[in-house]
């Protein structure tokens, strides 16, 4: 009784895996709820699920979270004066190194809104390509 088990949860499990391949072939990526650059207007307007690009100074960096995938943090002030905090997987691409207060940097992602003005993730690429790809920019490198 267990060998049927365990093979028909390999089973299971290989067509779960062949799943996951064919939804992340090119074309069939999902798009964000907006175009890319309309950051101001999604945190005027309280939206999230947007894809955004964006820039502004560095203001202040944060321990990383290290709850679950790996997160280097930091506060990016916008040109209008918002803050967002900008959340780029280090587990999936590469942390933005050096990086100062008073650097200026620019990103593409996705924007979550937030009672704190809002957080920028997916700053990097999609390994399994299902979401659009992200990046920052500082200091003259591209990271994603």
């Amino acid at each position: 009784m267990k060998k049927w088990i365990l093979i028909l949860l390999n089973a299971v499990l290989a067509e779960l895996t062949r799943a996951l391949r064919r939804s992340g072939r090119p074309g069939r990526r999902p798009r964000c709820a907006g175009t890319g650059g309309a950051l101001e207007e999604a945190i005027a307007k309280r939206r999230s699920d947007v894809c955004v690009t964006g820039g502004g100074q560095v203001v202040k960096l944060l321990a990383d979270d290290n709850e679950g995938s790996r997160h280097q943090r930091f506060l990016v002030r916008l040109a209008g004066g918002e803050a967002v905090l900008v959340a780029h997987n280090v587990d999936v691409g590469r942390r933005v190194e050096p990086l100062r207060v008073g650097d200026g940097v620019e990103f593409s992602g996705e924007f979550e809104w937030n009672d704190l003005g809002g957080v920028v993730h997916w700053t990097h690429h999609d390994p399994i390509g299902r979401h659009p790809d992200g990046w920052v920019k500082a200091n003259g490198k591209m990271y994603n």
